[in-house]
């Protein structure tokens, strides 16, 4: 009898969420986006936005709560009905640093989220004025044993500032820290002489590289870059110390599985389509194809890596 009743149950609800699933999308999307309209990721999400929404069939709203790290905004997606009208803009800071830079978080990105796909990854650069008086890292890396460098990031525990501390850590380089409000801030700074060195992404800095601005004394690439290939890799300069900014969209955990690998599918057609493409060329981001579940492994990867030296280093955000 008990049997019988459970699977009559489950047969009247399975039309029922085959249903949901056939008719989803039934309104307008929101994309939640933990920054300022302008900056890179509301400049990203809006484009992805725009490719996804007439696919589904639905206009997709790119909706801006920045402030506190991105916390607030990432609190409101994980809250957010499971219904997969819901998505969130996320990046190293908000699924894999915020653990370890806050001691209570709202949100719990390992628990709460589950990812729709990839847009992109940065590089990241370390430049120097044109006419600084080192010419490539290892000048700086003997500079640094004399007197340690000051280098300026875009933020306290942005990808910058936590890729610069572990270059310091894998290859001696002796500096200094000094954070601003952006890295265009910084840049000007680094021009004017107030600091000795940046640590910049490459949809930011690669313009001071091409016009000569700046010298790039290495990337943080696995290899050299396409857009600066005259730019060693410090892996290839004998340090190990690969790090990128990156940016992607997840959804709540409960979303179901059919409505994430259809969003899935949509973000990978939008990061191909040609004017996404020209966008992402010309700022030196890096691209890829990955399914959801490539995105979450990839995300587990990252928290392994940088959650126990955020620690280590004893940055944190809220003391």
């Amino acid at each position: 009898m008990i049997r019988r009743r459970g699977a009559l149950a489950l047969g009247l609800a399975l039309p029922g969420l085959a249903h949901a699933q056939a008719t989803w999308p039934e309104r307008p999307l929101r994309l939640i986006v933990g920054y300022p309209a302008g900056g890179p990721s509301d400049v990203f999400a809006r484009l992805v936005a725009g490719q996804m929404g007439p696919r589904l069939g639905q206009g997709i709203v790119v909706e801006n709560r920045p402030g506190g790290g991105a916390v607030l905004a990432s609190e409101t997606a994980a809250r957010a009905p499971a219904d997969g009208h819901t998505l969130m803009h996320v990046d190293n800071g908000i699924l894999v640093y915020n653990p370890a830079l806050y001691a209570r978080l709202p949100y719990d990105p390992d628990r709460d989220f589950r990812g729709v796909g990839f847009i992109g990854r940065f590089p990241l650069y370390i430049v120097c004025r044109a006419d600084a008086p080192f010419a490539d890292f290892a000048a700086l890396l003997a500079a640094s044993r004399t007197r340690a460098a000051t280098y300026g990031s875009p933020a306290v525990a942005s990808p910058h500032h936590l890729a610069m501390e572990l270059v310091k850590r894998r290859s001696g380089l002796a500096a200094e820290h000094v954070p601003y409000r952006g890295g265009g801030a910084a840049m000007q700074d680094l021009l004017a002489g107030s600091v000795d060195l940046v640590m910049i992404d490459t949809a930011t800095g690669l313009p001071f590289i091409r016009d000569g601005r700046v010298r790039a004394l290495a990337v943080l690439t696995e290899a050299r870059t396409a857009e600066a290939p005259a730019v060693p890799s410090l892996r290839e300069l004998g340090h190990d110390a690969v790090a990128f900014g990156w940016q992607g969209i997840s959804v709540p955990r409960a979303v179901a599985t059919p409505v994430v690998e259809r969003l899935s599918a949509e973000l990978v057609r939008a990061m191909q389509a040609d004017e996404v493409q020209a966008r992402t060329r010309a700022l030196g981001i890096q691209t890829t194809g990955w399914s959801a579940a490539e995105f979450d492994a990839f995300v587990a990867a990252e928290a392994a890596a940088w959650r126990p030296l955020i620690r280590d280093l004893g940055i944190r955000l809220d003391s």
